[in-house]
C-alpha cells in the first residue's frame, strides 16, 4: 500500500537541491528548473513515484545524473539505503513554481487530469496541436515549460508569451497547444486563434465599412481570454494595424487575458513597427525556439513514428536524425516519404533506399547556387545598412557585427576559400576573414538570439529571389 514517509524529505531535499543550483547563479538556477522538473506523488518502502511531463524529459534527467542525485540526497537526510525513484508520465510540471515545496501531491490519474474530458473541437485549432505530441528536448524546454505554465495559469505567468525562432520549430503548435489546453479545460472561454496576416484583413476590412464594423471587431477582440497571433512580423510597415493592435493588447492586459504571439525574429529586430507596441511585447517573456538537437530530432522521429503507427529500421531513424539539422518540418517530410515509399513497394525501408530517396532533401547549396552579392543584399537589409558599408572600412560596431557575420555565413554556405570571400569584401585578406569565422562561430556557442538570426538570415538567403 502506497504511504507518505518520504514526503517531507523529498520537498526537504528538492529545496537544498535547488539551494545549490540558485547559489551557482541565475543560469544555473535555470538549469534546476528545466532538468529537476518532476512531483512527489506517492512512496513504498524505498520507493519513491514521482510525476514528470514525458518520458523523454525523464530520460534526459536520467542522462544528466539527476535522478540519481536526487535518490543520494534523500539516502544521506534519512540513512535509507537503495532508494528508487520510478515516474508516470504527466503534463503536470513545477518549472514554473518558485520552489518544489510549493508542488501539491497528485493522484495516480495524473496525466488524465491534465486534460479534463472535453472531445470538442476549437474551430480556429488544429486538434493535433497539443503539449503531448510535442517533444521537448534541451533545446526547446524553456519554451515548452512557459507555454505549459501560460496554459495552466492564464493571464498570470508568463504574460505577454512570444515565441520566436525559424520556420518548422514549433512556435505554432506550442501556440497551439496553449489554446487547446485551456478549451479543453473550459469550453466557455473566449478564446482566438489568428494569422498576423488574417487580423490585418480582417481590419482593413472592418474600416472599409461603415463604424458598425469597427465596433464590432474591437467588441470581439477586445473581450477575448486568450488572444493568438501567429507571424506578428508580417505586420511591419503597416502602422494602423499596429496602433489597432496596441489597444487590443492594452484592453486584453487590462482584464488579464493571455496574450501569446510568435514571430521569425526577436521583436527589437522588428522593422517599422509601432514603438509602443514592441515595447509591451519587449517587457512580456520572449523566448526563442533553436534548431533541434540530434536527440531531439531522433525523438521526434519516434514520436511521429507511434503517432503514425508505423515503423522504419533503426539506422534508418539515426540516418534521417543526423542528416537533418534544420527543422522539424524537413523531419517530418523524409520520414513521410520513407513510410510512404515502404507502403508503396511494400518491402522494408534500407539505408541505401534512404540515401536514393532523400538525396534531394539532404543536398546543401554550393558556391554555383549562392552568390556572395546574394549573402550581402540580404545581411545589409535586416541590419538597415547598404552592401557598400559592409564592403568599406568602416569600424563601427553597427558595420563591424553584420560584416562578419555576412564573412561567417559566405564560409557556412558558399564553396569559397576565405581568401576568395576576403576579396568580395573589400579585398581583405584571408586572415581577417578567418578571424571574422572563429568569432562568429565561437559566439554562436554561448549567444542563441545570435545562432536563431544567422539561421533565420540563411533561410532567407536560400529562399533569395532576385
Amino acid at each position: 500500500m502506497p504511504n507518505n514517509n518520504y514526503r517531507e524529505v523529498w520537498f526537504y531535499a528538492m529545496d537544498q537541491i535547488h539551494e545549490e543550483y540558485k547559489n551557482a547563479g541565475p543560469q544555473q538556477e535555470t538549469e534546476f528548473k528545466l532538468w529537476f522538473n518532476m512531483q512527489y506523488i506517492e512512496d513504498t518502502d524505498n520507493t519513491i513515484t514521482v510525476s514528470v511531463p514525458s518520458e523523454f524529459l525523464w530520460q534526459t534527467m536520467l542522462k544528466k545524473g539527476n535522478i540519481d542525485k536526487i535518490a543520494k540526497k534523500i539516502e544521506s537526510l534519512t540513512g535509507q539505503k537503495n532508494i528508487k525513484l520510478q515516474h508516470i508520465v504527466s503534463n503536470e510540471n513545477i518549472a514554473e513554481k518558485g520552489t518544489a515545496q510549493n508542488a501539491a501531491p497528485q493522484k495516480k490519474n495524473a496525466e488524465k487530469a491534465a486534460f479534463p474530458a472535453s472531445q470538442k473541437k476549437h474551430p480556429q485549432l488544429n486538434e493535433a496541436f497539443t503539449f503531448e505530441t510535442f517533444i521537448p528536448g534541451e533545446d526547446n524546454s524553456f519554451a515548452y515549460n512557459a507555454a505549459l505554465a501560460a496554459a495552466k495559469y492564464p493571464g498570470k505567468k508568463f504574460n505577454p508569451l512570444l515565441l520566436y525562432g525559424g520556420v518548422g520549430l514549433g512556435k505554432t503548435h506550442l501556440m497551439q497547444s496553449i489554446g487547446n489546453y485551456l478549451f479543453h479545460r473550459d469550453e466557455k472561454l473566449k478564446i482566438c486563434y489568428i494569422s498576423a496576416e488574417s487580423f490585418a484583413n480582417e481590419f482593413i476590412w472592418s474600416i472599409s465599412l461603415k463604424a458598425k464594423a469597427m465596433d464590432k471587431f474591437k467588441s470581439k477582440y477586445r473581450n477575448l481570454d486568450v488572444l493568438l497571433i501567429d507571424d506578428i512580423h508580417f505586420l511591419q510597415g503597416k502602422e494602423k494595424v499596429q496602433e489597432e493592435l496596441f489597444y487590443t493588447f492594452n484592453a486584453l492586459r487590462d482584464k488579464n487575458s493571455q496574450l501569446v504571439f510568435t514571430c521569425d525574429r526577436p521583436v527589437k529586430e522588428l522593422k517599422v513597427f509601432n514603438e509602443r507596441l514592441q515595447s509591451r511585447l519587449s517587457n512580456g517573456f520572449s523566448i526563442d525556439l533553436k534548431l533541434p538537437s540530434y536527440e531531439t530530432r531522433r525523438a521526434i522521429l519516434l514520436n511521429k513514428l507511434k503517432l503514425l503507427d508505423k515503423q522504419i529500421p533503426e539506422d534508418v531513424i539515426d540516418y534521417i536524425a543526423k542528416n537533418i539539422e534544420t527543422n522539424v518540418r524537413d523531419l517530418e517530410s523524409a520520414l513521410t516519404k520513407m513510410t510512404g515509399y515502404a507502403e508503396l513497394i511494400q518491402k522494408p525501408v534500407t539505408i541505401e533506399v534512404a540515401q536514393q530517396q532523400l538525396r534531394d532533401i539532404f543536398s546543401s547549396p554550393s558556391a554555383g547556387t549562392i552568390s556572395i552579392e546574394t549573402i550581402q543584399k540580404v545581411v545589409a537589409d535586416l541590419y538597415t545598412i547598404s552592401v557598400a558599408d559592409l564592403k568599406s572600412k568602416k569600424r563601427d560596431q553597427k558595420y563591424v557585427i553584420p560584416r562578419q557575420i555576412a564573412m561567417y555565413i559566405a564560409r557556412e554556405l558558399t564553396e569559397y576559400s576565405f581568401t576568395e570571400v576576403g576579396s568580395e569584401f573589400g579585398g581583405r585578406d584571408h586572415s581577417t576573414v578567418m578571424h571574422s569565422y572563429d568569432k562568429i562561430s565561437s559566439e554562436i556557442k554561448i549567444d542563441s538570439s545570435l545562432e536563431a538570426r544567422i539561421q533565420l538570415l540563411m533561410r532567407e538567403i536560400k529562399d533569395y529571389k532576385k
